[in-house]
């Protein structure tokens, strides 16, 4: 952080040598006074129009200082921090600060590599046999077998970095040395901590596992799933519904080759030629108050589908948010190789060797 920090008594030369300095980083100075107050930004084009009006290179960087910039603040509402990053990447700002209440620097967020920064912990559920994959998963969990030459978890991983998660917990228990090993070295600057199951617990039991915060959100998903789901949008979807549970959807058609009857006993009211219909499925990829998560009993087997049912009979606000672009379930052989074209034509389209 204090690469990209300079004191308001610095001069423009010094200001320019620092930006040089930061060359291939980006290049944004913060301007603080001795307190660490943050007073604003300098770049390389504030330098060039301040000395177009007349400042000299021994001038302080306070007399080229840009005053109105945008920041997050550190004890605002969560979505509105998220939504706060959201208008200063369409407005291109690649260097966004946190201040405190004081206007002091908390820390410094990259926008080119870091898209948001959601207040959520994460759960990825691998712990699984993948059987229906066999003999791909006989020797190999499921979750790090290879697409496109990157393990299935390590794309969701980086989807979760750049979301700027870093809480992750993966649940295990098929192979679970393996994955282990996987997760000793930080991927993505994520440090995922691994939980093992003693028994089955089913699609969400073994989040009992997860010393989850009291209060918060968490967002609960199958690792073995190829998908390029908008988790920002999730979330602020899952916030402004208040929502208590939010299951991602795929939109599912079932056509049906016969002409379907509409009876009313024995009598036939009307025909309708080969319909179709259309469903929303659950797509393995949950965002649940931590509350809900709270009430799963320690080590007891429970399914995802037994938790929400259970949640909705308490009347508690269940909704969902339908996903759009790239979403697998890799769980045939068919899909594996679906999934692998796929990321071939990806690869070729972006020029990636």
């Amino acid at each position: 952080m204090t690469r990209h920090i300079i004191h308001q008594s610095a001069t423009i030369l010094q200001a320019l040598r620092r930006l040089n300095d930061l060359s291939g980083d980006v290049m944004t100075l913060i301007v603080t006074d001795g307190d660490n107050t943050m007073l604003g930004t300098v770049t390389d084009g504030d330098i060039r129009r301040g000395m177009l009006n007349g400042a000299d290179l021994t001038d302080t960087v306070e007399s080229v200082l840009h005053r109105r910039f945008r920041h997050l603040s550190a004890d605002a509402d969560p979505a509105e921090n998220v939504k706060t990053i959201r208008s200063a990447r369409a407005a291109g700002i690649k260097l966004l600060p946190e201040l405190s209440a004081d206007k002091k620097v908390v820390r410094l967020i990259d926008l080119t590599t870091t898209r948001t920064l959601l207040p959520v912990t994460a759960v990825l559920m691998a712990g699984g046999k993948g059987e229906r994959l066999r003999p791909l998963t006989l020797t190999t969990p499921k979750p790090l077998l290879e697409i496109g030459g990157r393990p299935i978890i390590d794309y969701n991983l980086e989807n979760l970095a750049r979301c700027g998660i870093t809480d992750v917990w993966v649940t295990v228990k098929y192979l679970a040395d393996q994955l282990r090993e996987f997760f000793a070295t930080p991927r993505h600057g994520i440090s995922a901590k691994c939980v093992e199951e003693d028994s089955p617990l089913g699609t969400i039991g073994s989040v009992s596992l997860v010393p989850l915060p009291v209060s918060g959100t968490t967002l609960v998903m199958n690792s073995d799933l190829l998908t390029s789901i908008d988790l920002e949008e999730m979330f602020l979807h899952h916030h402004t519904q208040q929502a208590d549970i939010t299951i991602a959807a795929i939109p599912y058609t079932v056509s049906v080759p016969y002409a379907i009857l509409s009876t009313d006993g024995s009598r036939v009211r009307s025909l309708e030629e080969k319909p179709t219909y259309s469903h929303f499925a659950n797509a393995g990829i949950y965002m649940f108050s931590n509350a809900v998560l709270g009430a799963l009993a320690p080590g007891e087997r429970t399914d995802a589908t037994d938790l929400i049912e259970a949640a909705i009979a308490e009347g508690l606000r269940v909704t969902y948010y339908p996903v759009s672009g790239t979403w697998i379930d890799i769980g045939s052989p068919a899909d594996f190789r679906h999934a692998e074209e796929l990321m071939k034509h990806h690869r070729s389209l972006n020029h990636i060797d």
